[in-house]
């Protein structure tokens, strides 16, 4: 087994939780406190997507948008043409979703310097149903040119991807949850976009998750374990431009996968996975996520039993792939 920098208790019930947008906000302070750059845009959300305290103290570098998703990211793009860091947070139904027709032109088009943060994605958004439940996210995202994708683990992690985003130069699109998670790693774990990293050493299946049901994909793999199955963990935080060749090395010694997500298979990080094997190394792939269907309301846990998103559901996807080989 490898756990390279992780959380300890990551496996056990005492494993601390702290909601992955925590990790954007603590970064925009950093960053505001070295980058006069950094300008911070949001669409009436500010305590939501955590960045109402960089307003607080960087009044002069806040921008409230109101409810106008699409002027935010058009400000955003000029800001970024004019050699400023702008980092635009909302939902991401609203952004990219509202959005994506200036992310596409303004944005990615002309390959403005523009980060954009989407919060509240997932099922486990919980009680504010499908209409606030971004599961298409990364597909509408990945899409277009220019751009790279990444959905962090945890909020650790997605500290990490921020202050990296502000290092890039590009579009950013990344996106984080709403509810507690399970803190995975540590400062010590290694960010890098585009490059995956294994989390668990196995060669009887490969696990490939993203965001916080990476945790899922851990517990999974020690059940498997009881089985006298050894899974291989990747955390693939970004989706694009995909580690293929982690992912390859992965399936030259197991021979089969499971991707998991909490986003549409299609189009999402299955898509982008099976994308990759068709062309590179075809391997049978099972998927965890949500199989074409929108969200509803209910509480976080209960919206991820229904929509199958669990270790055992990992488990089962698992057992069902190995016999495919």
């Amino acid at each position: 087994m490898k756990l390279p920098h992780l959380n300890p208790y990551l496996l056990y019930k005492t494993v601390e939780k702290i909601p992955t947008r925590n990790g954007y906000g603590d970064a925009l302070l950093e960053l505001g406190e070295n980058n006069p750059d950094v300008i911070v845009l949001t669409a009436d959300l500010a305590e939501s997507t955590r960045v109402l305290e960089f307003g607080k103290k960087y009044p002069e570098r806040f921008i409230e948008c109101g409810v106008a998703e699409q002027n935010m990211m058009g400000i955003a793009a000029g800001l970024a043409l004019s050699e400023k860091i702008p980092f635009v947070s909302s939902y991401a139904v609203f952004s990219p979703g509202r959005s994506w027709d200036q992310l596409r032109v303004s944005v990615c088009y002309a390959k403005a310097n523009v980060k954009i943060a989407g919060a509240h994605t997932g099922v486990s958004v919980g009680p504010d149903g499908a209409t606030h439940q971004a599961l298409e996210d990364i597909a509408i995202t990945r899409v277009l040119p220019d751009i790279i994708v990444c959905a962090p683990c945890d909020t650790e992690e997605t500290r990490k991807c921020t202050i990296a985003s502000a290092k890039y130069k590009g579009p950013v699109y990344f996106r984080f949850a709403r509810e507690k998670t399970p803190v995975i790693t540590t400062k010590k774990t290694p960010f890098e976009f585009g490059k995956a990293y294994i989390c668990r050493e196995g060669y009887d299946v490969t696990l490939i998750a993203c965001g916080p049901l990476l945790h899922e994909a851990l517990l999974a793999a020690e059940e498997l374990a009881k089985l006298h199955i050894e899974a291989e963990v990747i955390n693939s935080h970004t989706i694009k431009p995909l580690d293929g060749k982690t992912i390859k090395n992965s399936l030259r010694k197991t021979a089969c996968a499971v991707t998991i997500e909490e986003h549409q298979i299609i189009g999402g990080l299955h898509g982008a996975v099976a994308e990759f094997c068709a062309q590179n190394i075809p391997v049978p792939i099972e998927a965890i996520g949500a199989l074409d269907t929108f969200g509803e309301s209910g509480e976080p846990d209960e919206l991820l039993d229904k929509y199958k998103m669990r270790s055992k559901d990992i488990v089962k996807s698992a057992l069902k792939v190995i016999k495919r080989k």
